[in-house]
């Protein structure tokens, strides 16, 4: 499962990391390497509890929400993960592990519940990669490391094709009637194709494109070439995330340490 690979990768990198290693501030808003697996722990355990008890997911999104808006995401995603360091990356791999085994037979198809409207099994694991893939990113960076990287990035790709509208629509635009073409070079070689031709093309990269979406990279920090209006547009509000809309890192601020 490639969710599975990608936690393990990021596990791979955290493994040597001790004491108030842990408390090291990274290049993603303040968030120190515990705050990254308190994130990735608590939104692991929320899908898993979506798919097993919908209800009980129902009312602690709830809680979240109730809290976060007060005093914020961390301090409520803090509240219920109280593990750190060590103890949190045990606690993290152990789940993430778990969830790999019991997750790669179910029915892709299945609807879940999550913060925003409810999703397919199948999107929502590929939703848990990308977070962790993405977070990991700020680990990579912040410990001077580069990262190796695969083909299983395509799901992160296809989620930021199929969010083209939303990112859109979280920043109150009037989605266009067609997506820009993607000609997009896999870490294997291969190419990979999205849209139809037209003016709008953006060539290059599957990895800095999948992390211009993500908002680990601006996209003047990248080799992509982007041509037409709305192409550029969209490299400069791409998100692949729920939630409010967030602004992409100015040029300059992520990369590797």
């Amino acid at each position: 499962m490639d969710f599975l690979e990608e936690s393990d990768a990021l596990q791979a990198v955290l493994a040597d990391v001790s004491g108030d290693q842990w408390e090291t501030v990274t290049q993603f808003k303040g968030w120190t390497l515990n705050d990254v697996l308190v994130h990735l722990h608590y939104w692991n355990q929320m899908a898993d509890l979506s798919l097993n008890d919908p209800d009980a997911f129902t009312a602690r999104i709830g809680a979240l929400f109730a809290k976060a808006k007060v005093e914020g995401l961390r301090a409520a995603e803090n509240e219920v993960i109280s593990e750190r360091g060590a103890e949190l990356r045990a606690a993290w791999r152990s789940l993430y592990t778990d969830i790999g085994a019991r997750w790669v037979d179910l029915d892709p198809k299945h609807r879940v519940k999550w913060a925003g409207p409810d999703m397919s099994v199948r999107s929502s694991i590929t939703a848990r990669q990308m977070e962790t893939w993405a977070h990991g990113q700020e680990v990579f960076d912040i410990l001077g490391l580069v990262r190796s990287e695969h083909d299983r990035i395509r799901n992160v790709v296809v989620l930021c094709v199929n969010t083209f509208g939303w990112a859109y629509k979280v920043n109150g635009r009037p989605v266009p009637d067609a997506m820009p073409r993607l000609e997009l070079t896999a870490p294997s070689g291969a190419v990979w194709e999205f849209g139809e031709p037209g003016e709008n093309k953006i060539t290059g990269s599957a990895v800095e494109f999948a992390q211009v979406s993500a908002q680990t990279r601006n996209i003047g920090d990248t080799s992509l070439k982007v041509e037409g209006a709305i192409a550029t547009e969209w490299m400069s509000i791409a998100q692949c995330f729920a939630g409010g809309v967030e602004k992409p890192p100015a040029v300059g601020t992520r990369h590797r340490s």
